[in-house]
C-alpha cells in the first residue's frame, strides 16, 4: 500500500492527463475541475461485503417493484402503506410514465446507492440514486492507475478485481435490448459526467451518440453513423435528466432530447436505461418508506438500515423536527449533489426560525435525519495521513439477476469540518478494495 501512497501525485498527474475531470455547470457558466485522487484504499472485509451485497440487493429489488407498482396497479397506496399525496406531490413522477412497463419489467438497471459507515461499523443508507447515478468510472481508471504504478499490491493483499464493471453494464443492456444496437446517449462534452459517457461506451463496446445522432421513424429509434449509415437501437443507456429526453413528451424547449423516443419506448421497441420515471423512489422523502417496502414487496426484514429520518409532512414527526432542529441535518427533497443540505447546529438563532418557519409552511419539501458521526477514513495532505469524512457509492446492477459491483466509489471531504463529500462541493475520491477473504 505504501508503494501507491508514493505515486499518489504520479497517478493524479495521469488522471489529470487523461481528462477525468468534473464538470460544473452553474450561474450559466461551466468550469471542469479534477477529481482529486487519494491513494489510501478503503477497505471492505469478504465478510462485511458478504452482509452489504445481500442488503442491497434487496433494497434495490424491492425499489424495482415499487416502481412497478406505482406506475400500474398503486398497491401500495392501496393498503396505506405510502400515503397517496405524497406520491403525487413528488416532482419525480411522471404521468407520462403511467401504465408503461419496460422491457423485462426492469426500471431501476443501474442503481447507486450512497451509504456510510458509523464509527460502530454499522452501515447506514443515505440515500438512492435510480436515475442516473455516476461515478463507476472514476474507481475504474484509478485502480487500473494504481496497477500500473504498484502492479504487486493487489495480489499481496487479496483485493477483488473491479475491472468486470464493462461486463456487467454490457450483460445488463443486452438483457433487456430489444434488437439493434447498444447506445449511450451523452448531452455533450459539457456535461459533468462526459469523462464517465466516453469511457464506459469505449470499455462496453457501446456507440457513443448525441440527440442528433438519433432519430424516431416508424416507431422505432435510429441511430446515423458517420457513413450516413442508419442503425436500428435496441436500448439506450440515457445520461441525460428525463425533463430533457423527449422535447414531444416533456420539456418542449429541449434541444439535446429525441422527439418522439417515447413513443418508441411506450410500444416496447426499445429499452431505456434508466426508466424514465424513476425519480418517483429516488425522492428523498420516499426515501423513509423503503424500510416499509422490502417488509411489503418483500416480506423481508431490511437488512441494512436507513439513518434515523423524520417527515415534516406527519404531524408527530414535524413536531420533532420543529423541537430538535438544532441538532438534525434537514435536507430538501428537490436537491442533489450536496445541495440544500443543511445542519441545524451552523445556523444561528434567526435563521433557524426561519427554517422552522420553512418547513411549518413546505412540510412536504425536508426531511429531517439525525447527525450520523460516521467513520473518518486517513487520506495524504501534505505527506501526513489526516482523518476526513467519506461514504461509499454502490453500484447495484439489475438484469437477468440483481448483482453487486465489488467495488465503489469512495468520496471524501477534503474539509476537516466537514460532512459533505460530493465532487460537486470540492470533494475527493479513494478506491474501494473489497477484499476476496
Amino acid at each position: 500500500m505504501q508503494n501507491l501512497v508514493d505515486h499518489t501525485v504520479e497517478i493524479n498527474k495521469l488522471l489529470a492527463r487523461y481528462g477525468v475531470k468534473f464538470g460544473i455547470y452553474k450561474n450559466q457558466e461551466f468550469h471542469e475541475q479534477l477529481f482529486p485522487f487519494d491513494a489510501i484504499p478503503r477497505v471492505i472485509t469478504h465478510e462485511e461485503y458478504s452482509e452489504l451485497e445481500k442488503g442491497l440487493i434487496q433494497r434495490v429489488d424491492a425499489l424495482n417493484a415499487f416502481l412497478k407498482d406505482i406506475y400500474s396497479e398503486k398497491k401500495i397506496v392501496k393498503d396505506n402503506v405510502v400515503p397517496e399525496d405524497f406520491i403525487f406531490a413528488s416532482s419525480g413522477y411522471l404521468p407520462q410514465c403511467e401504465g408503461i412497463i419496460p422491457p423485462k419489467g426492469i426500471y431501476s438497471h443501474i442503481s447507486g446507492i450512497d451509504l456510510v459507515q458509523a464509527k460502530d461499523k454499522s452501515w447506514y443508507i443515505l440515500e438512492d440514486n435510480l436515475r442516473i447515478p455516476s461515478g463507476a468510472s472514476y474507481p475504474l481508471i484509478a485502480r487500473e492507475l494504481c496497477r500500473r504504478a504498484a502492479p504487486g499490491t493487489f495480489k499481496e493483499n487479496n483485493v477483488v478485481d473491479n475491472r468486470n464493471y464493462h461486463k456487467l453494464l454490457k450483460e445488463t443492456m443486452d438483457y433487456v435490448n430489444c434488437g439493434g444496437i447498444s447506445v449511450i446517449m451523452t448531452p455533450g462534452r459539457y456535461n459533468a459526467a462526459y469523462f464517465e459517457h466516453s469511457y464506459l461506451a469505449e470499455r462496453s463496446g457501446c456507440v457513443l451518440a448525441m440527440y442528433n445522432d438519433l432519430f424516431v421513424e416508424k416507431n422505432q429509434l435510429f441511430y446515423r453513423d458517420y457513413k450516413g449509415e442508419n442503425k436500428k437501437v435496441g436500448v439506450i443507456y440515457r445520461r441525460i435528466s428525463d425533463e430533457f429526453l423527449d422535447p414531444m413528451s416533456f420539456n418542449s424547449e429541449s434541444v439535446i432530447g429525441v422527439p418522439n423516443l417515447m413513443d418508441v419506448y411506450r410500444a416496447g421497441n426499445v429499452a431505456i436505461v434508466n426508466a424514465p420515471g424513476n425519480g418517483i423512489a429516488d425522492d428523498k422523502g420516499i426515501y423513509y418508506f423503503v424500510p416499509k417496502m422490502i417488509k411489503y414487496y418483500l416480506n423481508e426484514e431490511p437488512i441494512l438500515k436507513n439513518a434515523p429520518t423524520y417527515l415534516p409532512f406527519y404531524e408527530e414527526d414535524r413536531k420533532y423536527v420543529l423541537d430538535n432542529l438544532e441538532k438534525l441535518v434537514i435536507k430538501d427533497v428537490a436537491e442533489a449533489g450536496g445541495y440544500g443540505v443543511v445542519f441545524g447546529s451552523d445556523l444561528s438563532k434567526e435563521k433557524l426560525e426561519d427554517m422552522k418557519q420553512l418547513i411549518i409552511n413546505e412540510s412536504r419539501r425536508f426531511i429531517a435525519q439525525e447527525v450520523i458521526d460516521f467513520l473518518d477514513l486517513d487520506i495524504m495532505e501534505n505527506g501526513e495521513p489526516v482523518p476526513r469524512k467519506a461514504d461509499l457509492r454502490a453500484f447495484v446492477l439489475s438484469g437477468k439477476e440483481t448483482k453487486v459491483w465489488a467495488s465503489g466509489l469512495t468520496r471524501f471531504s477534503r474539509n476537516p469540518d466537514s460532512f459533505v463529500v460530493n465532487s460537486s462541493q470540492g470533494g475527493g475520491f479513494k478506491d474501494t478494495w473489497v477484499l476476496s477473504r
